[in-house]
């Protein structure tokens, strides 16, 4: 078995030669979950956060843990920053803009859930001119060399608050509220992925008609969005008898692993209104278990039209 601290220098030093080698590469795919995320800011700095998460199903994986642990300020951190900030210098060369990798840091915790227990490693720092701001904003030159998703890898890249997507190149596998997410496995070509963003200019009028007229679009804008909300079937809200039920911990526990059985007996994925008519539980019950689940890295939640296909990261649980 390889060790847990091989699998992680590796992951790093695989995504950071992606962005400036002249062509994707593959490596192998180790036992764990990766998640790149890189949250736009409007200065066109990025601040990027890398998610690892592996299971600890033996004494070997907790000893291997625990050392990485402690060696991962004083080691693997000083690692990543050297990799980063030569990233940076080259991508800066590629892109003629002045770019800098700081403010690094890491850390390293065990989390139990009902599957078992995992190491979580996360990194995050903050990268210069990532993107280019100029009214908008638009990211990808960066990445001179394109980027590999492994199985089980996910990519975010986030958005501010008020910008909208023009053109995302390639098509996300799922757009978000804030942002816009890919899995592997995938393959980006060489400047990808490219998105453009753009912030809507409302144009500013001067004297009473001026004000007047903001007042009737901004009244005509809510207008219409009230209209448009309408809720996705999957969040219909149930009944208020269905609302007010509670499970035990103990109930709770045995439902995210009916779910988990239930996936794993469907090829690791399906609806979320079949595993609600499965189960037989209220949909707001089984509703508030996956986005648990969700939230602690155990499933996915694709959206398929009006309806979420539940995805199980790692089948083999």
């Amino acid at each position: 078995m390889y060790k847990l601290t091989w699998y992680w220098v590796l992951a790093i030093a695989v995504l950071l030669l992606l962005c400036t080698l002249p062509g994707a590469l593959s490596a192998p795919t180790p036992d764990y979950t990766t998640t790149y995320t890189i949250a736009l800011q409007k200065d066109g700095s990025a601040l990027w956060t890398v998610e690892y998460r592996t299971p600890l199903a033996t004494n070997e994986d907790m000893d291997n843990f625990e050392n990485y642990s402690r060696d991962l300020n004083s080691v693997y951190l000083p690692q990543l920053k050297d990799l980063m900030q030569r990233s940076a210098v080259q991508a800066a060369a590629s892109t003629s803009r002045q770019m800098e990798a700081d403010n690094f840091s890491g850390e390293a915790v065990v989390q139990t859930s009902p599957t078992g227990k995992f190491g979580v490693v996360t990194y995050s720092f903050s990268w210069t001119n990532f993107a280019v701001s100029d009214g908008g904003l638009s990211t990808g030159d960066a990445f001179a060399g394109g980027l590999y998703l492994a199985k089980d890898n996910t990519l975010v890249i986030k958005y501010p608050h008020g910008y909208t997507v023009t053109a995302a190149e390639p098509v996300p596998d799922q757009q978000v509220s804030d942002g816009l997410v890919w899995y592997g496995v995938r393959s980006f070509g060489a400047g990808e992925p490219r998105i453009v963003l753009e912030r809507p200019a409302f144009p500013v009028l001067l004297g009473v008609l001026g004000f007047i007229v903001i007042l009737i679009i901004v009244a005509g804008f809510i207008v219409y969005l009230k209209r448009k909300q309408q809720p996705e079937s999957d969040d219909l809200p149930d009944d208020p008898e269905d609302q007010a039920s509670r499970l035990s911990e103990a109930d709770l526990v045995t439902l995210e692993e009916r779910i988990v059985k239930l996936l794993k007996a469907n090829g690791g994925q399906q609806f979320q209104s079949e595993i609600v008519k499965v189960l037989g539980m209220p949909k707001s019950t089984v509703s508030s278990t996956l986005n648990d689940l969700h939230q602690r890295g155990i499933i996915q939640k694709v959206r398929k039209g009006r309806e979420n296909l539940i995805r199980l990261i790692d089948n083999s649980r």
